[in-house]
């Protein structure tokens, strides 16, 4: 305004639309409108685009979406306004203290006589400024539990697809991708994105939901984890990863995320709200997979450890099954044991008839001497007829006492039968014994000319052995036979057969 007017002079008058009236004295009289638009002109047409720094107070968002603010600094204060289509397309979200430079075009608004700049960009002053903004957000997005640790998920040890939220056009997707060929080839979907800029915070963020959207059971592959990366740069290079829309995306995300975002040094806010915060591009590649060979070697220790374990245990088994077998008594014991409880009971069956004999002999003798009064007094006949019933009777349950005696000595008989090798001779075998009378069941410690004793179902035939051909090696037709173990300090266990 100050250079317009020292350009023009004091008595020009502004530039009209009309003809304005002319009074007699030469002053120029306006109308309200035609001096405000006259005013506009010429500050648009002096200033055009500016920048202005200075802090931001009286800030209105009313529900129109258009941003009304003034900025200040120690002396002056200038009024400012911002277009809903700006406000949305703004990296920097303006707020009450903030030092901002503002880029626009400076005009009028004639409804209040006063001039404004209509900003188009905006951008915090300094790093300072950046950073001041930035913890900020960090306290608040730290008080809603975005970054509690129990809100992390582990990542899979071997996941089989692998999402990359980067720029397609950048080295950091080319080195994430030959990381990943070098330690174990994965199939990697990329999401491209613009990382930095005014569009970059609402692309991330689109790009973290659309890969939790994808259906597991669809022609598209849904991630087992997603990588968001991005170079090194300035404080604001990286802000898109400081937004609050990318990082809630990130808090919010179906799958496990890896935050890669600059080099070492450079923190984000995406870093605190991801599972798992790598320093590099290429480090959270290494966090994704395993080497493949150290996989391998670690998957053949373990085999081979298995292997061992299982044949240890199946040592200790079998050791302990010997053990149990050397316990067991043989055949021959047990069927000593039982023909010997046969003959008992071929004794014991013989006492019981002859005391059972001479116990009805008795009860007989004692009935007759009770009888023989009786038969004195009812007369002979009576008595004798009686006493004919009492022998019968007595007689019968003699020869009834006799069969059941007879029968368990038969069965007896039977059992010692079927369990004695005189059964077994019957049928045309033979037991062969050495000079010691033991039992000989193998070709194996028999030389030739050595004394032999044959027992066959009707007697004893004495031999003398000639050559000794034992049977090869799986020329018998039937099953194989394990040799017995030996028990403790005994020889060979012999067999019926």
């Amino acid at each position: 305004m100050a250079q317009a007017a020292d350009r023009a002079g004091p008595n020009v008058p502004l530039p009209l639309d009309g003809e304005g009236a002319r009074p007699a004295s030469g002053i120029p009289e306006y109308t309200v409108a035609e001096l405000s638009m006259a005013l506009q002109r010429t500050v648009e047409g002096v200033f055009g685009r500016l920048r202005v720094r200075g802090e931001v107070t009286n800030l209105k968002r009313p529900s129109s979406g258009h941003w009304y603010f003034d900025i200040k600094d120690t002396d002056s204060i200038i009024t400012a306004v911002c277009w809903r289509s700006t406000a949305i397309r703004l990296r920097t979200n303006l707020e009450d203290g903030q030092e901002v430079i503002v880029t626009g075009r400076l005009t009028t608004y004639p409804g209040r006589s006063q001039y404004q700049i209509v900003v188009d960009q905006a951008e915090l002053a300094g790093a300072g400024a950046l950073l001041k903004q930035l913890d900020a957000r960090r306290k608040k997005l730290a008080a809603e539990g975005l970054f509690d640790r129990a809100r992390k998920r582990k990542l899979p040890s071997l996941p089989s697809v692998i999402g990359v939220v980067t720029s397609p056009t950048g080295a950091v997707f080319r080195d994430i991708l030959h990381r990943l060929r070098d330690r174990f080839p994965r199939r990697v979907l990329l999401w491209p994105v613009s990382v930095q800029g005014a569009d970059a915070a609402p692309d991330i963020a689109a790009a973290i939901h659309g890969f939790s959207r994808i259906d597991a059971a669809g022609a598209v592959p849904r991630p087992d984890v997603l990588i968001v990366a991005r170079g090194g740069g300035s404080v604001e290079d990286l802000w898109a990863f400081n937004e609050e829309i990318v990082v809630r995306a990130i808090a919010a995300s179906q799958i496990p995320v890896i935050s890669a975002v600059g080099h070492e040094t450079d923190t984000t806010l995406s870093d605190f709200a991801a599972d798992v915060c790598a320093p590099t591009p290429t480090a959270a590649a290494e966090l994704a997979v395993p080497v493949r060979a150290e996989l391998i070697a670690a998957t053949r220790s373990l085999s081979a450890r298995l292997f061992g374990a299982a044949t240890r245990a199946l040592d200790r088994r079998r050791e302990r099954l010997r053990g149990l077998a050397r316990g067991l008594r043989g055949p021959r014991e047990l069927l000593e044991v039982a023909s010997q409880r046969v003959d008992h009971a071929g004794m014991r069956l013989g006492r019981a008839q002859t005391a059972l004999l001479g116990d009805h002999g008795q009860r007989l003798a004692g009935a007759a001497r009770t009888l023989r009064p009786r038969i004195l007094r009812r007369g002979l006949d009576d008595g004798s007829r009686r006493l004919t019933q009492a022998g019968a009777t007595l007689q019968r349950e003699a020869r009834r006492r006799l069969k059941e005696r007879a029968r368990e000595l038969e069965a007896l008989a039977t059992l010692l039968d079927s369990v004695s090798h005189k059964s077994v001779l019957q049928r045309g075998y033979a037991v062969v014994r050495d000079a010691q009378q033991r039992p000989v069941t193998t070709a194996e410690g028999i030389a030739p000319g050595m004394p032999l004793d044959i027992e066959l179902k009707d007697g004893h035939i004495d031999v003398v052995t000639g050559s000794v051909k034992p049977s090869p090696q799986g020329s018998s037709s039937g099953p194989s036979r394990k040799a017995t173990p030996k028990r403790n300090g005994s020889s060979d266990q012999g067999t019926l057969l």
